[in-house]
């Protein structure tokens, strides 16, 4: 947990990582949600980054740098926390096996892409797996940008304080803590970004439950109605100076493509996004969370896959059209991975 004392703030979202991510265990998600916000400006969406950028910090150390969505916003969304076990599996898939997965045939309307982001850790274009929109490759990456967006601690990849509204004026009354607050232990070369990537790299993914004879008949089902063409049942990790991480099945149930989700995109556009795309969500651990898609607003598996549109749209419809018995197969194939 962050304090004052290890450069919370000044505005923050949490004080803790795992307030955030606990469903299941340490690591999953919750119910927890951000807010993003924006608008359209001659058609081209603009995040505020003049003005703090898209991401509201709901908290702050004291309220006279509470932060606030602009009037001026017409698009405002939430988004849940996303899990964090199986994250070094997923971190381990070679960027060639997704951009190789992203040109196989896919059934009509469904497209993907790979989002090719440049790794603030290494200044390389990787692809991007982590995140609603694909926006970061790497756990040291993510971890960074989570320090300093939702604790408010500034680090040697995310160097300066978030300012309230974009009021840096704010800074200098109000950040007692000089920059950077998160920092390297000589001894050891990491700072506590390291060590939470680390962390987060060897949480293990939820064990698949032994299947039941309408979970097998279910994932007939996921394959007749189209499911997988973005939520790809397994990838492979390549080879990895941990063996854990070496050679490894991945059971994520997802592509880690962006796809045009038509009315189910949150609106906002990030890191090369655009507003109707999001990654393809994992699957594992549905069983151990509650609400659904990137804003919650599904409280159940089903009413989620009822919510899918553009390029999900033609699996919704099929999802639709299935007599009882088959959507309850498939919905005990979902949940026992």
């Amino acid at each position: 947990m962050e304090d004052l004392e290890g450069g919370l703030g000044p505005i923050f979202n949490n004080t803790s990582c795992v307030a955030c991510h606990s469903a299941g265990a340490t690591g999953g998600a919750s119910d927890e949600t951000v807010t993003r916000f924006g608008r359209l400006v001659d058609g081209v969406f603009d995040g505020f980054e003049d003005a703090g950028g898209s991401l509201l910090q709901l908290l702050a150390i004291d309220p006279g740098v509470q932060e606030t969505v602009p009037t001026e916003a017409t698009i405002v969304t939430r988004r849940l926390a996303t899990p964090l076990y199986g994250a070094g599996l997923i971190e381990a898939i070679p960027d060639e096996t997704i951009r190789t997965n992203a040109l196989r045939r896919k059934p009509e309307g469904v497209a993907g892409r790979v989002s090719e982001i440049v790794d603030v850790t290494t200044g390389e274009v990787r692809v991007g797996r982590f995140g609603w929109k694909a926006q970061q490759a790497t756990l040291l990456a993510f971890s960074a940008e989570a320090y300093r967006n939702e604790l408010g601690v500034t680090n040697r990849f995310f160097p300066l304080e978030s300012a309230p509204n974009g009021r840096t004026d704010l800074l200098e009354i109000y950040d007692q803590v000089p920059d950077i607050e998160d920092e390297t232990d000589p001894e050891t070369g990491l700072s506590d970004s390291d060590h939470l990537a680390n962390f987060a790299r060897f949480l293990a993914p939820p064990p698949p439950l032994r299947k039941s004879a309408s979970a097998l008949a279910g994932e007939k089902v996921f394959e007749k109605i189209e499911c997988s063409a973005c939520h790809t049942a397994v990838m492979y990790t390549g080879p990895n100076p941990v063996a854990a991480l070496s050679d490894q099945p991945v059971r994520l149930f997802s592509d880690l493509l962006l796809h045009d989700m038509g009315a189910l995109g949150d609106g906002i556009a990030q890191d090369g996004a655009q507003q109707r795309e999001m990654r393809t969500a994992p699957l594992w651990g549905l069983r151990v969370r509650t609400s659904f898609l990137h804003d919650g607003r599904a409280s159940s598996v089903t009413e989620a896959i009822q919510a899918h549109a553009g390029e999900a749209a033609r699996a919704q419809q099929m999802f639709s059209s299935l007599d009882a018995v088959e959507q309850q197969q498939l919905l005990d194939y979902l949940g026992s991975n």
